[in-house]
């Protein structure tokens, strides 16, 4: 098909089958489907994820700390199942409204603190703790912006490269070309900020080292 063969709709209508492998969070809206109270555990953070790149950054900054010494880090982690629709439970939902993993809750304080967001999470946690995120002016800023790269970048990765090259219900061999080049523009960037450094930012290892390390 060449695009003089394609004629948008008037409105764009949710179809399960175009959307593969993950066609149930592939939805046109938000807000809870079901009513699901969501665990909690005895231990003053609790995380609710999954083994993906984004969801393993939270656990790693956890262990992390942990290892460190700071006792406060102890979590709970419990299992969000998203290709069996649990992120849209009410429980999720009231966490994280944007219904994705991985979402936290720290009951440490007089009131639980929900966060969400992977960066948001390490942020927060390394401002808690005082750790993994440099106490400098200017290597805190160089951190938070190698922190929002990984960010910004990530999803021509996964929902780019890796949906088109391995989901898709159909190989488009423009669209794997095209994030093909892109993810090999990022791993030169990383290849050429590495070069010289131990980290990311120089002999000090930071949450933008977590965050990079578990896309790449």
């Amino acid at each position: 098909m060449t695009s003089s063969d394609y004629t948008p709709p008037k409105i764009w209508e949710w179809k399960s089958a175009n959307g593969g492998t993950f066609a149930n969070i592939n939805r046109p809206i938000a807000g809870a489907t079901s009513d699901k109270e969501l665990p909690i555990g005895k231990h003053p953070i609790q995380l609710y994820s999954l083994g993906t790149p984004n969801g393993v950054k939270v656990t790693v900054m956890l262990e992390e700390l942990l290892a460190a010494g700071h006792s406060g880090a102890e979590y709970d982690a419990w299992l969000i199942r998203i290709q069996d629709g649990d992120q849209f439970g009410s429980g999720f939902v009231d966490i994280n409204p944007n219904s994705k993993i991985p979402a936290m809750v720290d009951r440490s304080g007089d009131a639980p603190q929900r966060v969400f967001e992977s960066g948001a999470i390490l942020l927060y946690l390394a401002e808690k703790f005082g750790a993994f995120l440099p106490a400098e002016h200017g290597k805190r800023t160089e951190c938070l912006s190698w922190l929002f790269w990984q960010m910004g970048s990530a999803p021509y990765l996964g929902g780019g490269f890796g949906h088109f090259y391995a989901y898709a219900p159909m190989k488009i061999e423009y669209c794997i070309d095209r994030f093909a080049m892109e993810v090999k523009r990022q791993l030169d960037v990383l290849d050429r900020q590495l070069a010289n450094n131990e980290f990311i930012i120089g002999s000090e290892y930071t949450i933008a080292d977590i965050a990079i390390w578990s896309w790449y």
